[in-house]
């Protein structure tokens, strides 16, 4: 008994997509789904994480490099999906990103889902820069406070190199 090799065709541009900077493949695997293999909720999420870390490490910005080094790093602080059709498993997924709004701390993107020409999944997430908290920090902070801890960060302005290589945002309108 021989058992060919599923070599599904690449992920498909979407036909009309809302215009984006950055799209991301992603193939949908068994961790990925429910047992009726449809893929879980959260999981979303994490295909839109993937996404934005690539297009941000695409553009020179390693997460895990710029937080060793005491400079920062971004993190989620909002998100909002709408549900619109199911990935299954072995759909191949083309996430996109694109910068809606850029604030002093802030960062908002439009993320989608798409299989071929389908939309699956619409996002809004909205990323916050943090720096970590300083030894003068820590000294103001009351007794017991948890932002004193090795590991505590505090909200800052984006670093300007950061935000100089960001692009123009987009619409988050559709049309």
């Amino acid at each position: 008994m021989s058992v060919s090799p599923v070599s599904p065709a690449p992920p498909e541009v979407p036909v009309e997509p809302r215009r984006y900077h950055h799209r991301h493949p992603v193939r949908v695997y068994w961790e990925d789904t429910d047992a009726g293999g449809i893929v879980f909720y959260g999981n979303y999420l994490k295909f839109m994480e993937r996404a934005r870390t690539e297009w941000l490490s695409a553009l020179g910005f390693g997460q895990e490099s710029m937080r060793r080094a005491g400079e920062g790093m971004f993190i989620v602080a909002e998100t909002t999906l709408r549900y619109l059709k199911p990935a299954r498993l072995d759909d191949q997924l083309t996430v996109t990103v694109a910068v809606t709004e850029i604030g002093r701390a802030s960062v908002t993107f439009a993320q989608e889902v798409w299989r071929a020409d389908t939309l699956l999944t619409q996002g809004m997430v909205r990323i916050g820069w943090v720096q970590p908290v300083t030894p003068r920090d820590a000294s103001v902070a009351q007794a017991g406070d948890e932002a004193s801890g090795e590991d505590s960060f505090r909200p800052a302005r984006i670093p300007a190199r950061i935000l100089a290589i960001l692009p123009t945002p987009i619409s988050a309108s559709k049309g």
